[in-house]
């Protein structure tokens, strides 16, 4: 287990209570999502579905969804509350998922603990499992330079879109859409969907 890992598994709990339904999500993130969910065609993955309220909100609205965490808690959780989801223990950084298997990927801020030299394995594992076409909503904290602060759990890192956009690239992906959101009183955030071509050539 990692160090984030720990950190997280220590204050599952906490964590699950402030942030682990669907009651807490901003309005505006759930239409992005939301709306995303509709465009997704095949089975889908939650990367690093935390204690799994997404996962379960997106199989309600029709997609075949299962989720993935490396805290054990998170997956327990889940199973326990979210009966009829499906959940598993695994690492976004190696996805247990055959190349070309997958619709679409929603990665709501699992990448937020990667270092910027480390970011290019998570999202090597997307475009690698994902079929051509197949598209990956990126939640992430916004900021004007690539830079680490104080989460509550574990350090983390801020991304301007731009930054996140060439790695996405570089990864294989190109850009549809971008989102920003900023509240008084809260870490200004950001989402990137995007989309693995269908000539990309691998």
């Amino acid at each position: 287990m990692t160090n984030v890992t720990i950190a997280y598994s220590e204050r599952a709990v906490e964590y699950t209570d402030a942030l682990g339904s669907m009651s807490a999500v901003h309005s505006s993130d759930r239409h992005v999502v939301e709306q995303w969910a509709k465009s997704v065609s095949g089975r889908a993955l939650d990367a690093g579905c935390g204690p799994g309220h997404w996962t379960n909100h997106l199989a309600t609205l029709g997609v075949d969804v299962h989720g993935i965490d490396l805290v054990p808690e998170f997956v327990d959780h889940a199973r326990a509350i979210y009966p009829t989801a499906r959940f598993a223990l695994g690492s976004i950084d190696a996805l247990d998922e055959p190349d070309d298997a997958l619709g679409g990927i929603l990665s709501w801020f699992s990448t937020i603990h990667h270092e910027p030299s480390r970011i290019a394995a998570p999202l090597a594992e997307f475009a690698r499992t994902l079929r051509p076409g197949g598209t990956l909503l990126l939640g992430h904290f916004s900021g004007s330079d690539v830079e680490a602060f104080d989460h509550a759990v574990a350090r983390a890192y801020r991304w301007p879109s731009h930054d996140l956009h060439e790695a996405l690239e570089a990864a294989g992906f190109e850009i549809i859409e971008t989102h920003h959101r900023t509240e008084r009183g809260h870490r200004p955030v950001g989402a990137i969907l995007c989309e693995l071509p269908t000539s990309d050539i691998r």
